[in-house]
């Protein structure tokens, strides 16, 4: 999906900062110049950088309450099934499906189907597992735990030009701008 150079598939270009305050100040440059696949890279969460970047909200919660529903349908149909239809069990003319003996069941199938998704939703959301990153082989990049500060712009970015993206990062004030490629052979 990459860019073809002589150095193999290009991941993206990588730009570094020492500070914060020149990474906010180059994140909403970026976002305004309307690039879609990037991403920032800090030791640190930086306050603000979510509004910065443009972010916007998760399906996440959607996707939990999709589950959380699922399970109480599944809870409340399961237990009517057994106890009104499958195994009728008369006792004393009480009803054959009482909703007050169903709640804790349909509580217990509710939070587990919500963590359910939660959980397999935020992996399915985020990529995950993703056990290779091209960041990961760049040398300047080992420095984003310690002290440094970055924001790479994908090649597979509808607007990525090689040059003309490598011109505009290099203009944001950062102290590198460099190519990462998808292999780790440079």
């Amino acid at each position: 999906m990459g860019a073809n150079t002589k150095h193999g598939d290009l991941y993206g270009l990588l730009i570094e900062f020492e500070s914060p305050s020149l990474l906010m100040a180059a994140v909403e440059k970026v976002r305004d110049e309307g690039f879609k696949k990037w991403d920032v890279h800090t030791p640190f969460p930086v306050h603000g950088m979510d509004d910065a970047m443009g972010i916007r909200g998760t399906n996440l919660p959607f996707l939990v309450l999709g589950g959380g529903l699922t399970g109480l349908g599944l809870a409340t149909l399961m237990q009517w099934w057994m106890n009104a239809v499958d195994y009728k069990f008369v006792i004393s003319g009480k009803p054959l499906f009482g909703l007050p003996a169903a709640v804790p069941v349909m509580f217990e199938l509710t939070v587990l189907f919500s963590a359910f998704a939660a959980f397999f939703g935020m992996w399915i959301l985020n990529g995950l597992p993703k056990l290779y990153h091209p960041l990961f082989t760049n040398r300047r990049f080992r420095r984003a735990t310690q002290d440094r500060f970055y924001i790479v712009v994908e090649a597979a970015d509808p607007r990525f030009k090689l040059e003309e993206t490598r011109n505009f990062l290099a203009s944001l004030g950062g102290s590198a701008v460099e190519e990462v490629n998808e292999s780790a052979e440079d």
